[in-house]
């Protein structure tokens, strides 16, 4: 289930973004990127809705996932139906 920005306090979001940069082990290319610049790039991100935080209620975790990765992203918690509903 997607978790909305707003429900999350941001010292617990940044705890997130830092736990998802950190263990993600991405090639950023030629040039190295500082922790914070990292971290920076993923809340972009998240705000622009292409990267979503996810709590799994099986697993009791959360992650982030890309747009494409989830493909048609799950409802967010208390949002909007959807088209149809």
């Amino acid at each position: 289930m997607i978790v909305p920005l707003s429900e999350i306090r941001p010292d617990q979001l940044e705890a997130i973004i830092e736990q998802y940069v950190l263990g993600e082990g991405t090639d950023y290319g030629e040039r190295e990127f500082t922790l914070a610049e990292k971290v920076a790039h993923v809340r972009r991100q998240l705000e622009a809705g292409e990267a979503f935080v996810v709590y799994s209620e099986v697993h009791e975790t959360v992650h982030i996932m890309s747009r494409g990765e989830l493909g048609d992203p799950p409802l967010e918690r208390g949002g909007p139906a959807g088209p149809g509903a």
